[in-house]
């Protein structure tokens, strides 16, 4: 079987993510240094519509061309790359199997019988992966070994091999976007106890993709269809302003705040768009809230600690106060470059945009350095 979720723990000393998105190309190049990692290159281009469509890539020779003239503007040689498809292109799981399988056993039992079980297409429609990840005794006292499950549909991971392909390019590792994004905040999850609960919320163009971590591990993971286009749009609805693609004018606002309902009144009268920015974030909210609910239903040992931010999204000011004042939890905007210790020119990337690079910041490490 050819896994194109290959190479799992193959890395090199340079590497070069690619984050394929909606509305952006985003680059990354790292080296690794004796202390830490050094950026060589890291730039992001526009998407323009029309090459994806629900988030999914519909013209491949155009994004191959736009992959190409981003790798020479960035003025990168590179002939294999790690990339990511989105969160909700794939499924995760966590399988507890019987601990005295063998390798060759545990790896049957995975690929040919359980992946059966939990995908919701025909096990031949899938490219499947996995990663052993340890022993634990369950409830009646039995030793188990916990699996984390990896599936997306061959149509999407032969959609982004060809695009590479076309590009001249061989895709080293390919992943899930919120693998990508934990092991750039890994040092900042390692804060929490094994029955502490951090919850990330990527929000992307078209999209929050939800994920409840525990233990440095995805436990939970969920799509929510709403994403910087959606609060933008709304925006500029109420204002009648014609809708665009390009979402940066979010990042020049600031979320008010909205404890009390005479100063939640006062912004809808006074301010339409504000208003309905906040509106649809309040639908996020109700949203998330779902997700935590339906986890710690199935999950009552576990304690939700902290809500991290991430994505273009994640970087709207004041955005971490409205999910704490909604959710009472604490609530922090994830910052990669310097959860990296990176220089990044400032003027290139402001502290809004940096939550938005926790993805390609993780791809770039995981070809940089074998241990990552």
């Amino acid at each position: 079987m050819f896994n194109r979720f290959k190479n799992l723990l193959a890395k090199r000393k340079v590497g070069v993510g690619i984050e394929l998105a909606s509305e952006r190309i985003n680059i990354a190049q790292l080296s690794k240094q004796r202390q830490g990692f050094k950026l060589t290159a890291l730039s992001s281009f526009p998407v323009p519509e029309g090459i994806f469509q629900d988030g999914q890539i519909v013209d491949s020779p155009a994004l191959a061309e736009l992959i190409t003239s981003a790798l020479a503007e960035s003025k990168i040689t590179a002939q294999r790359v790690a990339t990511a498809v989105p969160g909700r292109e794939s499924l995760v799981r966590l399988i507890p199997l019987p601990a005295e399988l063998d390798d060759r056993e545990l790896r049957e039992m995975v690929l040919n019988h359980e992946a059966g079980l939990y995908l919701p297409y025909p096990r031949e429609e899938a490219d499947v992966d996995y990663q052993k990840l340890g022993y634990f005794v369950d409830e009646d006292g039995i030793e188990k070994v916990q699996v984390l499950l990896v599936a997306t549909r061959k149509e999407i991971t032969d959609t982004y091999m060809d695009t590479f392909a076309q590009a001249g390019l061989e895709v080293d590792v390919l992943e899930i976007n919120s693998f990508s994004l934990i092991r750039t905040i890994r040092e900042q999850l390692r804060q929490f106890a094994p029955q502490e609960a951090a919850v990330l919320v990527d929000i992307e163009f078209d999209n929050t993709e939800i994920a409840i971590i525990v233990d440095g591990v995805p436990q939970f993971s969920r799509t929510v269809p709403i994403g910087t286009y959606q609060l933008q749009a709304a925006l500029l609805r109420a204002t009648k302003l014609p809708a665009t693609r390009d979402t940066r004018m979010l990042q020049t606002i600031s979320i008010p705040s909205t404890q009390g309902d005479d100063v939640e009144d006062s912004i809808t009268s006074t301010n339409p768009g504000i208003a309905s920015l906040l509106r649809v974030l309040g639908e996020l909210t109700d949203e998330l809230r779902r997700s935590l609910d339906f986890y710690l239903n199935q999950n009552s040992n576990l304690e939700i600690t902290q809500i991290l931010l991430a994505g273009p999204g994640g970087g709207i000011n004041n955005l971490e106060e409205f999910f704490r004042q909604k959710l009472n939890l604490p609530t922090v905007q994830i910052d990669p470059v310097s959860a990296l210790s990176l220089e990044v020119n400032e003027d290139q990337f402001t502290k809004a945009q940096r939550p938005g690079l926790g993805i390609v910041l993780g791809l770039g490490l995981r070809e940089a350095w074998s241990d990552v």
